[in-house]
């Protein structure tokens, strides 16, 4: 089992800049992906920035050049790093990890943190 737990989140003014992290913990084999999804009221939830373990990062259209996503495979720990925010960024943000349990991916959540843009 995996749990993920993120911070950072919080209120910021539009233009304004926000970093959240996710920690990994308990006991388990590598992790695969890992990744930020949001969800705003009344919406699906949807991916933002998503990073391999080699380093490639895939990126939602309406952050990129904006939001920038790292990790570190020692610490299985994510990280985002937002800039220029704007009010639609406004969300739940959720980390996610994958990881195969030697039959299947399997996909782990954390419990989100709230980020609100707004003047």
């Amino acid at each position: 089992q995996v749990q993920l737990v993120e911070s950072g989140g919080g209120l910021v003014q539009p233009g304004g800049s926000l970093r959240l992290s996710c920690a990994a913990s308990g006991r388990f084999s590598s992790i695969n992906g890992m990744g930020w999804y949001r969800q705003a009221p009344g919406k699906q939830r949807e991916l933002v920035a998503r990073i391999t373990r080699t380093g490639n990062a895939n990126y939602a259209d309406s952050v990129k050049g904006r939001f920038t996503v790292s990790r570190d495979n020692t610490k299985d720990t994510v990280s985002l790093q937002m800039n220029s925010l704007k009010p639609e960024d406004t969300a739940v943000y959720y980390c996610n990890a994958d990881r195969f349990d030697g039959r299947r991916f399997v996909d782990y959540w954390g419990q989100g943190t709230q980020v609100t843009v707004s003047s």
